[in-house]
């Protein structure tokens, strides 16, 4: 299979994700992805059925909306998929489409695992912007854990577990596609999941902004996109080295 685009770090295909999937893409340490959610009647926003069951690998980062996880979450049980965990992503505009609800100013994105929990590659992430005080934990609830209390001092600007809401502005304005993810957003579920200098799989590539992020991290990347114009958009980012 000849690659569209290919660099010392990222190699990309055009061509149908679950018509291309095979043995070449097992070497994936983990998957971040972002599917047509098929929330909407646009042309392009086709759930591609099952497609989750072709997904390599034991961790996998999918954004999508509360409504479609809902829906499809048997799409992914059937893949041997299990929830992780989740994390909001805060956007500085809104994307509601009714006037009758709050207006919808976040997506999700939710990490499945297959296997045992502890067998799956993790590297918590921190962010320096912690406050020096000393804090002292409650024992917790029996339910929660066994976990007993004690007490901790955290250093001004000194680490802190990511929160699991992370604000970063959309690509309103500047994106290449419709649904593009800014790479600030991207970057540290690719370091969580897959480990320096691993492999990245995308299936539904679309800006590429995954492809970048990992690049950006030192890891490699392969992503598939069906549309041939944003494969050439791709192709023409990456051989820039531009962060859109």
């Amino acid at each position: 299979m000849k690659p569209y685009y290919a660099d010392e770090s990222v190699t990309l295909y055009h061509g149908d994700a679950l018509e291309l999937i095979d043995r070449e893409f097992d070497r994936a340490d983990c998957v971040v992805t972002d599917p047509p959610y098929g929330d909407t009647s646009l042309d392009w926003d086709r759930w591609p059925y099952t497609w989750p069951s072709f997904m390599p690998g034991k961790s996998l980062w999918c954004f999508g909306s509360m409504r479609m996880f809902m829906d499809r979450a048997p799409e992914f049980r059937a893949g041997g998929w299990k929830y992780g965990q989740d994390v909001v992503w805060r956007k500085h505009n809104g994307s509601g489409f009714h006037a009758d609800r709050f207006r919808r100013v976040h997506e999700h994105a939710i990490q499945w695992y297959r296997g045992a929990w502890g067998e799956v590659y993790k590297d918590p992430q921190t962010t320096n912007d912690a406050t020096k005080r000393a804090v002292r934990r409650k024992t917790r609830p029996t339910h929660t854990g066994n976990i007993g209390a004690s007490a901790y001092v955290s250093e001004d600007g000194g680490p802190r577990l990511m929160l699991s809401v992370i604000e970063a502005r959309s690509m309103h304005g500047s994106a290449i596609h419709p649904t593009e993810k800014p790479t600030g957003l991207l970057e540290p579920l690719i370091a969580y999941a897959c480990p320096p200098g691993g492999t990245v799989l995308d299936p539904f590539a679309g800006s590429g902004s995954t492809l970048d992020a990992a690049r950006s991290t030192g890891r490699r990347a392969i992503g598939i996109e069906a549309r041939e114009d944003y494969c050439e958009a791709i192709a023409r980012r990456l051989s820039q080295g531009v962060l859109l």
